[in-house]
Order: C-alpha cells, then structure tokens, then sequence
C-alpha cells in the first residue's frame, strides 16, 4: 500500500510539473533557445535545465518540504530520463 501511495505520488508529481515547465518554456523562449539559432527542440533543453536546477535547490535545501523532497527528487529524474528520451527518439 505504502508502495502505491509512493507511485501515485510520483505520478501526480510528474503530472503537475512537466506542463508547467512545458507552459513557461512554451510561452516564453527560453536564454539557450535564443543563444543557439537552430536548436533542435530547444524548449526540452531548457526544461532540462530548470529541471536540473529545481533538483539542486531540492538537494541543497535545509528541510524535507514536509517530506515530499525524496519523492520530487525521483519525480525530476523520471522526468529528465522521459525528456532525454524523447531526445534520442528524435534522432
């Protein structure tokens, strides 16, 4: 049962913060996207990015955030494996 709580965590975790880092890199270009003309999918770069700054603040913050920041850490990585995916699916 603690197991399934975990996943479904994850899950709404993955849920609320893919599409609203997809909506401000979306809506906004990002300073990678406009610093390398031509980039292939720029926006999923610069999630990368945001992604791996989020997961930093996480790491080096001086509370758990009420226990949710082992669960947000292993949400940012599944993300970032999904988007690298993605990258390499386009090649």
């Amino acid at each position: 049962m603690r197991r399934l709580l975990k996943t479904a965590l994850v899950v709404v975790t993955l849920a609320a913060v893919v599409p609203v880092i997809t909506a401000v890199t979306w809506h906004a270009p990002s300073a990678y996207a406009l610093s390398v003309p031509n980039e292939p999918h720029p926006e999923i770069k610069a999630a990368l990015g945001a992604l791996a700054r989020a997961k930093s603040h996480l790491q080096k913050a001086a509370h758990d955030f009420g226990g949710h920041r082992v669960d947000a850490i292993a949400a940012i990585d599944k993300a970032e494996e999904q988007l690298k995916l993605a990258l390499q699916f386009d090649k």
